[in-house]
């Protein structure tokens, strides 16, 4: 990493408050080039609070662009972080109503030309999308890291039509601690409490939302850019991660956009900017890249970044299984449209008799997090386990690699003889000692298999064709190697079971895996990053402590009950002093539990702890947060509580219940 000091611009940063339609005043920080000429605004729009939550990745990049002549602008969401307004649901018509007022409000200020570009990550890249489809007049240009265009079966609620119980869950603990956070008195003075308490007053649980929508209806429909991609006159700049699960909206962008207006970029990066250095890398100069993007797009600048191949991705050599890796071995390659013609559908099919597949229901334990962010235990282990509770089919690798690109598929003939069940699918690379390597994986919920917007029970003891996609790869399999098809009946906690499930049986007869397979003769581009460089840190430290740290993941296994637990600490920062003088906690653990051949024994649990203290203003508020999601053969059941301390007084304290029906789920 290359930290650089010396920019084209000189630059300064205010902290100001745009007005919206309505007078609700949103929390913005800018920074500009010390010009008398106007210039480009770039926009960063999310929730999670640029007075600390952000703030260390916001200094690595926005005074980089001001320095390069932008003006770049972060922008916290209403009802969050030290904006006006009360908090709402994610990607809710307010919030995106509301960006387009902020692009509206930026173009119309004296020292921009009138052109926006819009970049974020996740959240924030998710809802740039959203807001480029709604098509406000200045902005001309975006940048969408590891965000969805389908906000149903590509994000972090359901896959496949299944409830995705690590995912959902831990997302709607982690939003509801985080939204309960309060204002910052440093920044809104003493009007901090009414603001939060009004806060703590409109907030729902997130989770409540999600399950009442268990199929792909027109809750879902809403803000996923899948409906209509035509709606989309800015540029893109699609970027993704082969190890983040969003990574299949950066196919469908180059594939559905025009191709005078979109470039893809596919790497083997975690749930981050591929700048950052987390890992697995190797990380590449992506201020740089998006530098380009930037000034083609707004500046009008002749420069060669339409001319790069239409995709460029990752493909990763074989390597061994491990939960973390510093850079993974590959390399780059282009491609001139989207489908590609160097990649060819390779069909494999399956053979054998008839299988039951009876998984038992803590099948998925090494898994791997739902979302990467380069911890140390992120990445699956060695599938062999979970291989040995699949039926596997096997290809040997014979002459030459098998390289693929793209997103794989399969054809499974099922009978069921019960009406619901779940098929999950896990391409591996077995080494000739063995290990073997999660290369992708999908699901399907079979009662999904005629579609995501509908709950088709399965006729009792009928038999069916059903097919699927598995997560987008790009993985070579060299000779020697074994291509290994996995497939089970259970997914936890990835996937939350099917009430009574009892598994399928298999018929390898007429079922086929389906693979994207990347031709040997393909012309190679010449694919090459800079160095990755960013700003002078904001300088958070973290004190030392002599506490020892809890495992990042921690698998319990009770063996006279049958039950496995399985210990997740997320890593949230524990605590981090800021220059401004704010220390900043923060705690989580999760917990999921299942007894191996109970469906309705599933259980998820998340605990959260956050403390935000200023000794200099005596301010110090803690909140604390519980959720827990469990099941019986008819319902969900929800449980949150949130306790808001003021000091040592209770300012706040709120318990939910809720069942909700399993339609999908």
């Amino acid at each position: 990493m290359r930290i650089r000091t010396d920019f084209p611009y000189e630059t300064s940063h205010e902290d100001i408050r745009i007005p919206m339609p309505d007078g609700a005043r949103l929390y913005a920080r800018v920074w500009r080039p010390l010009t008398d000429e106007p210039v480009p605004a770039l926009l960063e729009y999310l929730p999670f609070r640029l007075s600390d939550g952000t703030a260390p990745r916001d200094w690595q990049r926005h005074p980089w662009y001001a320095g390069h002549g932008y003006a770049s602008v972060r922008v916290d969401v209403r009802g969050h972080g030290n904006s006006e307004g009360l908090p709402g649901d994610e990607y809710s018509a307010t919030e995106r109503a509301d960006g387009v007022a902020v692009i509206n409000w930026l173009a119309a200020q004296p020292w921009c030309t009138g052109r926006v570009g819009m970049f974020g990550i996740s959240w924030g890249g998710t809802n740039s999308l959203q807001i480029a489809a709604l098509a406000p007049e200045p902005l001309k240009a975006v940048v969408t890291v590891c965000s969805t265009d389908d906000r149903y079966d590509n994000d972090a609620h359901y896959m496949g039509g299944s409830v995705l119980a690590c995912g959902m869950h831990a997302r709607a603990a982690t939003l509801l601690a985080l939204v309960a956070r309060p204002p910052d008195p440093l920044f809104v003075g003493d009007q901090w409490r009414q603001m939060w308490l009004g806060r703590l007053e409109a907030v729902t649980p997130f989770i409540h939302i999600w399950l009442a929508h268990q199929i792909r209806d027109d809750y879902w429909k809403h803000g996923s850019v899948r409906e209509d991609y035509a709606a989309i006159d800015a540029a893109v700049l699609a970027v993704g991660g082969l190890h983040d699960p969003c990574r299949d909206t950066v196919l469908r962008l180059v594939e559905q956009l025009p191709p005078d207006r979109v470039r893809g970029l596919l790497g083997p990066w975690p749930h981050q900017y591929p700048d950052r250095g987390m890992r697995p890398g190797p990380a590449i100069g992506f201020l740089q890249e998006t530098l380009r993007w930037w000034d083609h797009h707004l500046k009008n600048t002749a420069n060669d970044v339409m001319s790069e191949p239409l995709l460029r991705s990752w493909i990763s050599d074989s390597h061994p299984p491990a939960t973390v890796y510093e850079e993974l071995p590959g390399r780059w390659v282009g491609a001139p449209a989207w489908p590609s013609p160097h990649v060819t559908t390779v069909s494999y099919a399956l053979t054998g008799g008839p299988v039951i597949v009876d998984s038992p229901q803590y099948t998925g334990l090494d898994a791997g997090r739902f979302l990467p962010c380069g911890n140390d235990a992120d990445l699956p282990p060695d599938q062999r386990d979970e291989d040995a509770r699949s039926a596997c089919f096997e290809f040997p690798v014979t002459d030459a690699p098998v390289e693929l690109l793209g997103r794989p598929a399969v054809t499974l003939k099922l009978r069921l003889d019960v009406p619901h069940g779940q098929a999950i699918a896990r391409l591996c690379d077995v080494a000739p000692d063995g290990s073997s390597t999660l290369v992708t994986r999908g699901v399907l919920n079979l009662s999904a298999r005629h579609g995501r917007d509908r709950a088709n029970a399965w006729p009792l003891g009928a038999r069916e064709d059903v097919t699927f996609e598995l997560n987008a790869a790009g993985h070579s399999f060299p000779p020697g190697h074994r291509i290994r098809l996995a497939v089970s009946s259970a997914y936890w906690p990835w996937i939350w079971p099917q009430p009574g499930s009892a598994g399928f049986t298999l018929d390898p007869a007429g079922s086929r895996l389906e693979l994207p397979v990347r031709s040997q003769g393909a012309s190679e581009d010449k694919i090459l990053f800079e160095e990755p460089e960013q700003s002078e840190p904001l300088g958070v430290s973290s004190p030392v402590t002599l506490d020892e740290q809890r495992p990042e993941r921690l698998v319990i296994r009770d063996v006279a009950k049958g039950e496995w637990r399985l210990e997740a600490d997320p890593r949230p920062g524990g605590m981090r002093v800021y220059p401004d003088g704010l220390e900043y906690t923060e705690e989580a653990l999760q917990t999921y539990t299942i007894r191996e051949r109970d469906p309705h024994s599933a259980q998820a649990r998340s605990d959260w702890t956050i403390r935000l203290h200023r000794p200099e203003l005596a301010w110090d508020v803690r909140i604390e947060t519980r959720s827990e999601l469990t099941c019986d053969a008819a319902d969900f059941i929800a449980s949150d509580e949130v306790v808001c301390r003021d000091g040592d007084e209770i300012v706040f304290h709120r318990t939910w219940e809720r069942r909700f029906p399993r339609m999908a789920g």
